[in-house]
């Protein structure tokens, strides 16, 4: 049986290196890792290959529902055989949790995922901190769309090296 990883983030340059797209930097990583490249395939772009295909959808982030619904059909994975990963502001940079099921906590691309295929599947979920827990005066929208700042990378590449090693064997 595959095993379908969906990165959240939003397409194109503009969006690259934000906290927002924290999910298609790990599936990045993890193609890099396996030697996979991306292929577009409407709404979404994928790479297939050791049991795994890696989603990245090509619509905005409050959208990913129906990119998720599509690929899901595509290469006929079951919900129970999916895990999505994507940023999460209530846990501090860099930090890693899993979890399955529950709710959006207000980020649009799970509440679009919840709308096209229910909420219950794996989250990744990568932690990009709150502004308002180090006091910054930004709305959290323009938060998530903000770039990492080196220091902020230092803490999230273990993270995604983590998320690797979950779906590698190295041998």
């Amino acid at each position: 049986m595959k095993t379908m990883i969906i990165g959240l983030g939003n397409p194109g340059a503009r969006y690259a290196k934000t906290r927002h797209n924290v999910g298609f930097m790990a599936v990045d990583a993890l193609a890099a890792r396996l030697g996979l490249s991306f292929k577009t395939k409407g709404s979404f772009a994928f790479a297939e290959g050791d049991g795994l295909v890696l989603i990245k959808p090509q619509t905005f982030m409050n959208l990913s529902g129906g990119a998720v619904l599509a690929a899901m059909q595509e290469f006929r994975i079951k919900k129970d055989a999916i895990a999505v990963i994507h940023d999460e502001l209530d846990i501090p940079t860099g930090e890693m949790r899993l979890k399955t099921g529950g709710g959006a906590a207000g980020h649009n691309g799970l509440k679009s995922i919840d709308a096209a295929i229910g909420n219950d599947y794996a989250r990744v979920r990568v932690g990009i901190n709150h502004p308002r827990k180090l006091d910054l005066p930004l709305e959290p929208a323009d938060w998530v769309l903000g770039r990492f700042v080196p220091g902020e990378m230092e803490l999230v590449e273990p993270a995604i090296e983590k998320i690797i090693g979950m779906y590698v064997s190295e041998a």
